[in-house]
């Protein structure tokens, strides 16, 4: 009874890291207008700010899985989630654009090996048949961040100062690095371990397709997301409080799409589960497509894009089967893949609505993409299936 209660308390912890990095990552795109005006800089400018935090998730996952492939989990992600706490602060404290473009590329650096890592420790916690849902109690941490952190740092950016909507995540970081080393009980962490395992991850074709998957795949997900704000205001008369309420529901339908793709994982399995949560995806962009010049539609298709947002438990799961001994690096790796969806979701949306395709475009890219992912898990398939075949001929 102690010990579950104490695996409960260590992943809460974790999960309030999570949040803290949730708040963070998104409540910056809200205040970039805050910024860009107090530092004197165009919006254009202010871009980089969010461009460099996802460049430096990309970086920072093989880097810090490397770095840590000998540390005990716990010390691991106490250490990443306190950096990125300390680098929050310090973008809410130190003054200038190129000073805060450093942070931020710096606060990005520990994004993916903790929350790769923790949804790792979260799911060895519970038994083998349960791992799916001990990582979504994780990655509710950041879809529940999009229903009360998001709003909360904004309200603090508009209300005393863009500052402090970075100051708050990093206090919170650094509260659940204490947590964490409070609470988690002493499990994982491998003193023989070999760095260039880690790496190993990265040669691996079981990996890389898995990863290619979420890169693609999820890049659908963000090209309708990204433009929904703008494309409610293009083509309606929405109430002010209407874009609000947009933001707040996908971070409602996120926390419910996770919590039940960890159980459709369960049910069904990795790869089932994740052709019916690209299929799910599919329909909730095309519904945003449909719904362009409704606003009170394209509200709904916000909460339905984060229900059906689920994707990242499969894809996690099946790469706890398939990376060996580079647990690490995969699980981070898993998280800048899908910052890499970040990147290539919205601007293949913004080439398709300079191309004057109107609003319905970001829905059509997202669609495209959305397939592509799934013509890429069926290559995945197909591999680890030739593979498997091989290795019985070989035998």
């Amino acid at each position: 009874m102690t010990q579950n209660r104490d695996l409960r308390h260590a992943i809460l912890a974790l999960a309030l890291g999570a949040f803290a990095i949730g708040t963070s990552e998104f409540a910056a795109m809200g205040l970039l207008p805050y910024f860009a005006g107090d530092l004197g800089i165009t919006e254009p400018q202010a871009g980089h700010v969010i461009s460099a935090y996802a460049l430096g998730v990309v970086v920072g996952a093989p880097v810090t899985s490397i770095m840590g492939a000998r540390l005990p989990r716990r010390r691991y992600l106490a250490a990443l989630i306190a950096f990125y706490g300390v680098m929050n602060l310090l973008a809410a404290a130190l003054p200038g654009y190129a000073t805060l473009t450093g942070m931020r590329f710096l606060a990005g650096l520990p994004h993916g090996g903790f929350l790769g890592v923790a949804m790792l420790y979260a799911a060895d916690a519970l038994p083998h048949e349960h791992r799916a849902r001990g990582a979504a109690q994780i990655v509710m941490g950041l879809t529940v961040a999009n229903i009360a952190g998001v709003p909360l740092a904004g309200a603090l950016g508009q209300g005393i100062g863009w500052r402090w909507g970075f100051a708050l995540p990093g206090v919170l970081a650094l509260l659940s690095a204490w947590l964490i080393l409070k609470v988690a009980p002493r499990v994982g962490g491998n003193p023989d371990a070999r760095p260039w395992d880690e790496v190993q991850a990265l040669r691996n074709p079981r990996v890389l397709w898995i990863l290619a998957v979420g890169a693609i795949g999820f890049g659908g997900l963000f090209a309708v997301y990204s433009f929904l704000t703008a494309a409610i205001l293009a083509t309606t008369a929405a109430p002010g409080w209407a874009i609000p309420l947009a933001l707040a529901l996908f971070g409602v339908g996120g926390t419910l799409g996770i919590w039940g793709a960890g159980r459709l994982t369960e049910r069904v399995g990795q790869i089932r589960a994740a052709y019916l949560l690209l299929a799910a995806m599919a329909a909730t962009q095309g519904f945003a497509a449909l719904a362009v010049g409704d606003w009170a539609m394209m509200v709904l298709s916000s909460f339905l894009l984060g229900a059906g947002s689920g994707l990242v438990l499969p894809l996690q799961t099946r790469l706890m089967d398939v990376a060996g001994r580079a647990q690490n690096m995969a699980a981070a790796m898993n998280h800048a893949a899908f910052n890499a969806a970040n990147a290539l979701g919205p601007f293949l949306a913004g080439m398709a609505l300079a191309a004057g395709w109107g609003w319905r475009a970001p829905g059509l890219v997202g669609i495209v993409l959305t397939a592509g992912g799934a013509v890429v898990l069926t290559l995945a398939v197909w591999q680890d299936r030739a593979a498997g075949a091989a290795a019985d001929c070989a035998g």
